[in-house]
């Protein structure tokens, strides 16, 4: 109520709206002779929102082909003959006014589209609005209903997705929020989406049987539908990337006992009748409204790491936003808390589109006070890494009791740096490793189940920690598949940011002594470094044919181009995501016995192994030599991915741990 009633403008200049006392004067939409999406714009009057709509299509268009189809509903003013100078829009009238249920059958049944696309006319779409849809569909392959994100001309959110009770009633949800808050800028399954911008497949809808006419002229349509979908065996989802702004109330006021609104009580008498036994299975009337957010899923699991993914950094990113995609459809409600409390909003809407809602500052201070209010809600947390499992721990047994406590090793940070100690021959870094020894394998101990990377480090735990419970939960890629021959390639590959010791080791170990071997056999070749790098670092390993290009927005430019990529790697534990990119793209592996281990590979069979400069100098001639031994290599490369480093085999490793 205090958000309602506050004073506050009347518009955010941020959503650009269109005017409404714009004159008039004949504009055109984009027309296409094989629409994907049909646009069905029911109207009944309110002929300035009409063009304002219209015009916000035309400013902002998409990427798909699409269609306007505009149903006027017996306008009692001048919209269809103005509506008639609008060029690319199909134009129906209805000769008798038959409601919004009536005019959005009538648009969809003229429609040619692969999809119908309802749209109220008291809306301007955003960029992007029609295209994040669609995604929708294609990222999930039991969506049959995508809904927008509905905002007022003031900025708040109206509605991000629908809640059905038992008893029929409904509520939006995050109404009247602030429309960035996280919770609301996760694609979520919903009981209902809001008509206002509702995407669903033509064919689909007609198997529905379109908008029921029981509901007739309006109310309760729209969840009737989401209900017919789900019988279907089909799911409906919010999808916050996806912003429509709604002047609710423009087209069919606000009083529930004057004009369209007074259909809104019985017609909640027709849908409780004809959806009684799927009603039961919806949350009690009074459930509190973040258990009913949540009351699809299976239960909610938090996973706590160091920093927020990003997957274009570094390996172990790539496989945490893998896990939870993974979690999503296994149908746990996820929520991922990074420990330095930071996250961009690009980072949010990243993880958002994965299903997962981001506990960052400023909506979240810390994870102790978050635990305090929410820890009873858990069914598992995940903590990765020994430096944020130690301090969590406790707190996790402490606020959530009845959570199972899962560590997530990434890999063993103690093999790592006792590694780096013997190749650097430090007292220091020795010190610093039988620490982090003593930390991981307490916490292993502690923990119901602990989760690592390779079969290596599943046998040390075996022997060191016979007691404990370790599951392999190893890298897990796509398999891309080899899109370019052995002829025509060159150069080679090192992908790593600099950041991590043994990548920078790599680096060093290039520029200093593998590169100028390499150009004395042969003199054009260059190594191309993929990743974060310093400027220090780039002045300081100049050398002749090594070129530094940064953290690249996709890898498949390059991976498609080059002959190999290296993995000079003298130190360092668990599986190396810069192997699994390559062989899934059907890339060969020079790479050393370190970097190989635990990822079931064998030299000569499915990857070269080189532990002198020597050696990589001669395995880089023999690729570059023998096209068969290329392609076998290639292709034996994308068996090993598909066979150890695959998505079904990490969801069988989470099946086992949470279910």
């Amino acid at each position: 109520m205090r958000q309602e009633f506050q004073s506050r403008p009347e518009l955010d200049e941020a959503l650009a709206l269109l005017p409404l006392d714009e004159p008039f004067a004949p504009f055109a939409l984009p027309v296409s002779e094989q629409p994907q999406v049909s646009v069905v714009v029911p109207v009944h009057g309110k002929l300035a929102y009409t063009l304002a709509c219209l015009r916000s299509l035309a400013r902002h268009g998409a990427q798909a082909p699409f269609e306007v189809i505009v149903v006027d509903d017996a306008s009692p003013d001048a919209s269809a003959a103005t509506l008639a100078q609008v060029g690319g829009l199909q134009l129906l009238r209805n000769a008798a006014n038959l409601g919004f249920i009536g005019s959005c059958n009538a648009g969809a049944a003229a429609a040619r589209g692969e999809f119908l696309l309802f749209l109220n006319n008291d809306t301007q779409v955003t960029p992007g609005w029609l295209d994040a849809l669609l995604r929708c569909f294609a990222e999930r392959a039991d969506c049959g209903i995508a809904g927008s994100r509905l905002v007022y001309p003031d900025g708040r959110l109206q509605e991000a997705g629908g809640l059905v009770f038992a008893d029929g009633s409904c509520w939006t949800t995050g109404r009247f929020e602030p429309r960035d808050v996280p919770l609301f800028r996760c694609r979520r399954e919903a009981d209902y989406v809001s008509g206002a911008s509702l995407l669903i497949r033509r064919e689909l809808f007609r198997r529905a049987g379109g908008f029921d006419a029981r509901y007739a002229p309006a109310y309760y349509e729209d969840a009737d539908l989401a209900f017919a979908v789900r019988r279907l065996g089909l799911r409906v989802y919010y999808e916050p990337a996806s912003t429509a702004i709604h002047c609710e109330g423009i087209s069919a006021g606000t009083d529930l006992d004057r004009g369209m609104k007074r259909h809104q009580r019985p017609n909640q008498a027709k849908f409780v009748d004809k959806w009684a036994a799927e009603l039961a299975a919806q949350p009690p009337a009074g459930t509190p409204l973040e258990r009913a957010i949540h009351w699809r899923r299976r239960g909610r699991v938090l996973v706590v790491d160091a920093m927020t993914p990003e997957p274009a950094r570094d390996s172990g990113s790539l496989r945490l936003c893998a896990i939870l995609r993974l979690l999503d459809e296994q149908g746990w409600s996820t929520a991922f808390l990074p420990d330095d409390g930071r996250a961009s909003p690009a980072e949010i809407d990243a993880l958002g589109a994965l299903g997962c809602e981001v506990l960052c500052k400023p909506w979240v201070a810390d994870l102790p006070r978050w635990l305090r209010e929410h820890g009873s809600e858990l069914h598992a947390v995940i903590l990765c890494r020994h430096t944020v499992a130690g301090q969590y721990a406790g707190l996790v047994r402490r606020h959530a009791p009845q959570a199972k406590l899962l560590f997530d090793t990434v890999d063993l940070h103690f093999l790592r740096e006792r590694r780096a100690a013997e190749l650097g021959g430090s007292a220091v870094m020795a010190r610093q490793a039988e620490a982090a020894r003593r930390s991981e394998l307490a916490l292993i101990e502690q923990a119901d189940v602990s989760f690592v990377v390779s079969p290596h480090e599943q046998s040390l735990l075996a022997r060191l920690l016979p007691q404990a419970r370790v599951e392999l939960l190893s890298n897990i890629h796509d398999v891309h598949g080899c899109r370019q021959p052995h002829a025509g390639r060159r150069d080679l590959v090192f992908i790593g940011g600099y950041g991590h010791p043994p990548n920078s080791d790599a680096v060093r170990w290039i520029a200093g002594e593998i590169l100028p071997k390499l150009r004395e056999a042969l003199p054009d070749i260059r190594v191309h470094v993929l990743g974060d790098m310093p400027d220090t670092a780039r002045h300081e390993l100049a050398t002749p044919g090594l070129e530094f290009h940064g953290r690249v927005a996709e890898l498949a430019p390059w991976l498609d181009r080059c002959l190999a990529t290296l993995a000079p790697l003298r130190f360092g534990a668990g599986v190396k995501g810069k192997i699994n990119m390559s062989m899934s793209h059907g890339v060969p592996v020079v790479a050393t016995t370190i970097a190989v281990e635990g990822m079931q590979l064998a030299d000569g069979v499915n990857v070269l192994v080189a532990d002198d400069a020597a050696a990589f100098v001669e395995a880089v001639l023999r690729l570059q030599r023998d096209e068969t031994l290329w392609q076998q290599l290639s292709a034996r490369g994308l068996d090993n991915v598909q066979q150890h480093f695959s998505a079904a085999a990490a969801a069988a490793a989470l099946h086992r741990v949470l279910d």
